[in-house]
C-alpha cells in the first residue's frame, strides 16, 4: 500500500513511541487522526506538528477500552476523511499487578486496552477499509508477548494476546485487509530513565545499544507498504529476544 493520500488513525498517537509513528505518516503523506486518552496538549502539538508535512491532522479523545466511545471516534474520523486505510493500534497501559491479588482493577484497566482496546478500534473501522477496497493494521507489541516480566502479567498477557489477534484477523480479512505487528525492544528510553537503567538495558541486546525511534517506525512502514505481508510479526530489538 502507498501510504501518501490514505488516511490513518494511531491509537496513543500523541506522544513516545505513538507520535514517532503519526509523524511518520504524515511526512509519508497520509493523513492522521491522534487518538489520546490524557494527553490533550500533546495531542494538539503532535497534530501541528503534522499539519506542517502538508496533510490534515486531527485529534480525538477516547478511551479504547469503552466500545461506545471508540465508535464515535471512527464516526468522526469517517465524517472527517470519508474512511480510514491505516490503523496502528498502539494504546498501552503499563501497570504492575502482584499475583495473587484481590483487586482486579489494575488487571481489568491493563487488559482492556491492549485486548478490548484493539479489538474495539480494529472492529469498528475495518467496515470503513473494506469499503475503500482494503487497508492496513499493524499492532505494537513487546518481548513480553513470548517472555514473562516480572510484575507484569497483565501487561504480558495483554501483548500475548494482541500476537494471537493479529494473526487471527490476518485470517478472517484476507485477503482485502492486511494484519501484522511490529514487537519493538529498546528504541525509547523511558522518561525518568536513568544513565545506569539504560545502560543496564543497552547491555541485554545482541548490538549492546539502544535503538532509535526510526527503527520502529522503518519497521511500520515497511508493515504497511508491504503488500505480500501478512499475519506476521516483525522484532526489531537489537537481538534482545536471543539473549
Amino acid at each position: 500500500m502507498q501510504i501518501n493520500g490514505k488516511t490513518a488513525l494511531i491509537t496513543g498517537g500523541a506522544t513516545r513511541i505513538g507520535k514517532a509513528i503519526t509523524l511518520m505518516l504524515a511526512q509519508a503523506g497520509a493523513n492522521v487522526v491522534v487518538n489520546y486518552h490524557a494527553s490533550a496538549a500533546s495531542a494538539h502539538t503532535t497534530v501541528q506538528e503534522a499539519t506542517g508535512y502538508g496533510v490534515a491532522a486531527m485529534a480525538w479523545p477516547c478511551d479504547v477500552s469503552d466500545p461506545t466511545a471508540v465508535q464515535a471516534m471512527a464516526d468522526a474520523a469517517i465524517e472527517r476523511f470519508g474512511g480510514v486505510d491505516i490503523v496502528v493500534n498502539n494504546a498501552s497501559y503499563f501497570g504492575q499487578i502482584a499475583v495473587p491479588t484481590t483487586d482486579l482493577t489494575m488487571w481489568q484497566r491493563v487488559t482492556r486496552i491492549s485486548i478490548d482496546g484493539t479489538f474495539y478500534v480494529s472492529n469498528a473501522l475495518i467496515p470503513s477499509m473494506q469499503a475503500r477496497g482494503g487497508g492496513a493494521i499493524v499492532n505494537l507489541l513487546d518481548l513480553s508477548a513470548w517472555q514473562p516480566w516480572p510484575r507484569y502479567t497483565a501487561h504480558a498477557v495483554g501483548k500475548a494476546a494482541m500476537l494471537t489477534l493479529t494473526r487471527q484477523l490476518a485470517l478472517e480479512l484476507a485477503p482485502t485487509i492486511r494484519v501484522n505487528a511490529l514487537a519493538a525492544g529498546p528504541v525509547l528510553p523511558p522518561d525518568q530513565s536513568s544513565a545506569e537503567e539504560q545502560q543496564r538495558v543497552a547491555n541485554q541486546t545482541l548490538l549492546k545499544r539502544w535503538g532509535v525511534p526510526d527503527d520502529a517506525t522503518n519497521a511500520v512502514r515497511y508493515l504497511i507498504e508491504a503488500e505480500f505481508v501478512t499475519g506476521s510479526v516483525l522484532v526489531v530489538d537489537g537481538g534482545e529476544q536471543l539473549t
